[in-house]
């Protein structure tokens, strides 16, 4: 029932993310799988790429993992049913393979409790097993309704707004593994550069909201 209610919902979001003038930055056509970290609350931002590339995601096995499943399939992704704390590794093991097979990987690296905006190094464990590039990936919107009330504070562009979507430069799977927080700040300047391509003047306020 959850899912059947998660592709009625999906096409719901479809409809809704016609309407959108999205702009995907630094993800060209010739670019591979990859695993491509972001913030929970921010997963609008993985929507323009599944139009250039074949994307699989981690959901959680959930009765809300049951109704995301539904929306997700709907609008094209492939869904792995997992967490971090139950078949975690036959989770990872079924991205691994889809990168392999040359899908992109899709991370709400703070999940599946938060805290928000601290990554962790599952997505680091992923692209060092299938030997793809890590990327991190953030969008802004001229026009947005935030939850506020959600652990997340998740974010929905307005119909017909101006999305900035920017997948960042590589960062070293090693590296994060030692150090999650390069992960941390490299989704946090991907962020700046998105709020600064939808709104010049945001750049600064958004730089130090995330940096608080």
């Amino acid at each position: 029932m959850r899912q059947l209610l998660g592709a009625l919902l999906g096409l719901l979001v479809r409809v809704w993310v016609a309407t959108l003038r999205v702009q995907l930055v630094g993800w060209g056509s010739g670019s591979g799988p990859a695993v491509l970290a972001f913030l929970h609350g921010n997963q609008m931002a993985l929507l323009p790429v599944r139009s250039r590339a074949a994307l699989t995601v981690l959901v959680s096995l959930s009765r809300d993992g049951e109704l995301q499943t539904g929306v997700l399939r709907s609008l094209g992704v492939g869904v792995l049913r997992g967490s971090s704390s139950r078949r975690a590794s036959a989770g990872l093991r079924g991205l691994v393979r889809s990168a392999r097979d040359g899908r992109c990987l899709g991370f709400a690296v703070d999940g599946p409790r938060g805290p928000a905006g601290i990554a962790k190094r599952g997505a680091a464990f992923a692209a060092g097993a299938a030997g793809v590039p890590l990327r991190p990936v953030a969008a802004a919107s001229t026009r947005t309704l935030r939850l506020e009330r959600t652990w997340d504070r998740f974010e929905v562009p307005l119909p017909f707004t101006r999305v900035v979507v920017v997948v960042g430069p590589e960062i070293s799977a090693s590296a994060v593994l030692a150090s999650p927080e390069l992960l941390s700040q490299g989704i946090s300047e991907a962020r700046v550069a998105a709020s600064g391509l939808v709104d010049p003047a945001s750049r600064g306020r958004v730089r130090a909201r995330e940096a608080a």
